[in-house]
């Protein structure tokens, strides 16, 4: 569960709201979990350098202040590795991202 609450989090901190009202979407599958994010990589981050620990930027200053305010980001910038960490302890494969200029999309597989 804490490896799908980051991921989730961030698909609703990072999605684009400009331009879209497509929602973040979740389909959980009986073999999988595929988080589905509206926008691609943003300032900073790029398809090359996405997921690296530390490397962040946000659309949305004042989501991004109010998700931590609120307690649901305990640090900005390692979302993915926390999700990363969760997983591997609870022996699941590691999380499979596709990166696209217009949405990101992160699998989540159950243990084989």
């Amino acid at each position: 569960m804490p490896a799908l609450q980051q991921l989730t989090r961030n698909a609703v901190l990072h999605r684009t709201y400009e331009g879209t009202n497509a929602p973040v979407r979740i389909y959980w599958f009986s073999d999988r979990i595929e988080i589905y994010s509206p926008g691609g990589p943003f300032g900073q981050v790029s398809h090359e350098n996405f997921g690296q620990p530390g490397v962040t930027d946000y659309r949305n200053l004042h989501l991004a202040e109010a998700m931590k305010v609120l307690g649901y980001v305990q640090r900005f910038g390692v979302g993915i590795q926390i999700a990363r960490e969760e997983l591997k302890k609870n022996g699941n494969p590691m999380p499979e991202f596709t990166v696209e200029p217009t949405y990101i999309l992160a699998t989540i597989r159950r243990i084989p």
